[in-house]
């Protein structure tokens, strides 16, 4: 492997263009942001180096051999950061781009293509949110004050219209068509004369010089000069490559191991594209509900718990061609219990806020695989209660207890084992009897449960223990609330109300917040009540004295406590003391009858 002669980088984008330059399964996909793209084209314009690229000679007749990608011309954040399989003939050998992956796929962008990012404020599923812009360069003036020497900026078409003595936005995608730098100038300076004579205005002596320069600059950099240095690895050997590949991206924005296991996965999948499915199953998954955030290494991992591969780990040797195969024949069944278990616990109120550790839905997703049920069948068939209140309490109690944090890839064979050794409902106590004593514990005692009573409000752990709790039957989205509303727990509002010494006002203060004074109610309920005082809202929301009491039950609010506001503290304690006591019988916690709460 050694240097080759450099290439112009309109050499390699017509190279991109024509597929000749393609992107191997190994590559990770697009991560560039807009900021990026056009520091790498004021880079350019500098003369600052832009590092080597290593290139991959594949032969034509070993095309077929590997899975190949395009390169992306046209970003869309939503809509499209996917790269299609390119459609190669044997007909000629290609280049794969081992090393450089996203500075040409930012330069193929900025001088083909478009870019369109989430503009702020507006919903994800609103088309306006994405416009499409593309690279432009100020001709007129440099920055001042800025890591950018050079003005190139990523416009809508109407943004780029807006020019002014100062300002004159030059698409730079139009500087590669021209063969010849005169071309260019000519024709730039002539589009800048008019541009000034129809508006009437006058150019300076400095910004005209400034402009002819920067175009025959510009010209020059991306048409002229040899600025893709370049390695060009001619191995046959997949091993090899691969080898390569991974030391080089040992550095930088590192190359994750599942990259890596993926592009394996893709290359030895003969039905099915592996990146491609699995990357539209990640997009699928993470829509459920009010949303979460998966990713492809949590769907690999599971494919390999739930398709029984002995070794789980994230090692190359594990993804031999046979183990892949297995995972192919059973990925539809994988994805539906992945589904189905995320579906669970969406049901449950989880997102991706309060789902503090992801990978806690394999040991469900193996527990469904294995049984056989369906997603329908498990969120809403009457056979299936008792599974869903196992699951819940299960998944709570690793949570609270942190199970699933570091590497947790030792937990999966044994779980799978209890899982295969106990027929029928999800083995909720096999699991708690195993982890006795040891660090992967799902049992509480006393001091755990006084400990989290004092979680507080917006906390993914007092959603949780909320969440044991309450019921939550059927399909709401349900809130996090204060009980008595935390707007009225400032000194001022205090005093006003009448607690009149900074002690009795520290002992409201140090309390609101946390969970005896927090309650999940529905997502509409709650805007109905807002910041209104409790025994107003609860008067005005449940009229009779019988709705009020059953709000009051479910609850948990001590029948001996009134609800007035200047009884906080007491009915704090009060309610602090039955959540605890709930508490501690939900979790089956062994404790002496005279600690108990009366």
């Amino acid at each position: 492997m050694a240097y080759e002669k450099p290439i112009t980088i309109k050499e390699a984008i017509i190279a991109i263009q024509e597929q000749d330059y393609v992107l191997p399964s190994i590559q990770r996909e697009f991560v560039w942001g807009t900021y990026q793209i056009e520091i790498l084209f004021d880079s350019i314009m500098r003369d600052y180096p832009i590092s080597t690229f290593l290139f991959w000679k594949v032969k034509s007749e070993d095309i077929d051999k590997f899975k190949f990608y395009r390169f992306l011309k046209d970003y869309h954040e939503r809509d499209r950061k996917h790269n299609e399989p390119a459609e190669l003939s044997t007909s000629k050998d290609r280049i794969a781009i081992l090393d450089g992956q996203q500075r040409l796929t930012s330069l193929y962008i900025g001088l083909k293509g478009s870019d369109s990012r989430k503009l702020p404020k507006y919903k994800w599923e609103s088309d306006h949110a994405f416009p499409t812009k593309k690279l432009y360069l100020n001709l007129f003036s440099k920055l001042v004050d800025s890591d950018k020497e050079y003005d190139f900026r990523f416009l809508t078409k109407e943004e780029a219209k807006v020019n002014s003595e100062n300002t004159f936005w030059y698409q730079v995608g139009d500087i590669i068509k021209y063969s010849d730098v005169s071309d260019a100038n000519e024709e730039v300076m002539d589009s800048i004369d008019d541009f000034i004579e129809d508006n009437e205005l006058t150019l300076s002596k400095e910004a005209k010089k400034f402009a002819r320069r920067t175009i025959n600059k510009l010209y020059n950099v991306f048409c002229h000069d040899g600025n893709i240095n370049f390695f060009l690895e001619k191995s046959e050997e997949l091993d090899k490559v691969l080898q390569i590949f991974i030391r080089i991206n040992s550095g930088g924005t590192k190359l994750s191991y599942s990259d890596l296991l993926l592009s394996i996965a893709t290359a030895q999948w003969k039905e099915k594209d592996a990146r491609e499915i699995i990357h539209s199953f990640v997009d699928k998954i993470n829509s459920i509900g009010t949303g979460f955030n998966f990713n492809k290494d949590l769907v690999l991992k599971s494919s390999l718990v739930l398709s029984n591969i002995k070794d789980i780990r994230f090692h190359v040797d594990n993804f031999t061609s046979e183990n892949m195969s297995k995972i192919e024949k059973e990925w539809d069944e994988i994805a539906n219990a992945i589904s189905a278990a995320i579906k669970l616990i969406a049901h449950f109120g989880f997102n991706s806020k309060s789902l503090t550790a992801n990978n806690a839905i394999i040991p469900i997703a193996y527990f469904i695989k294995t049984r056989g049920i369906t997603d329908d069948v498990l969120l809403h068939h009457s056979s299936q209660e008792n599974n869903r209140k196992l699951i819940k309490e299960w998944l709570i109690r690793a949570l609270l207890k942190k199970v699933f944090g570091g590497t947790p890839d030792s937990l999966y064979p044994v779980y799978r084992n209890i899982i295969n050794q106990n027929e029928g409902n999800f083995p909720l106590e096999a699991l708690i009897d195993r982890y006795k004593g040891s660090n992967k514990s799902l049992e509480f005692h006393e001091e755990h449960i006084d400990h989290l009573l004092t979680t507080n409000y917006g906390s993914a752990f007092a959603f949780m223990v909320l969440s044991l709790l309450y019921p939550l039957k059927g399909n709401y989205e349900f809130h996090q609330d204060h009980i008595h509303p935390k707007t009225f727990f400032t000194n001022k509002k205090l005093e006003k109300a009448g607690i009149e010494t900074q002690e009795e006002r520290d002992e409201f203060l140090s309390r609101f917040n946390s969970l005896p004074n927090l309650q999940l109610i529905e997502a509409t309920e709650n805007k109905q009540k807002s910041a209104k005082k409790l025994n107003d809202w609860l008067t005005e929301a449940y009229p009779s004295e019988a709705e009020q009491n059953a709000f009051k039950h479910l609850h948990f609010f001590p029948t001996n406590e009134g609800i007035e506001f200047s009884n906080f503290v007491s009915f704090y304690e009060e309610r602090k003391e039955l959540l605890k006591k709930k508490l501690i019988s939900i979790l089956n916690i062994k404790i002496t009858e005279d600690i108990l709460p009366e």
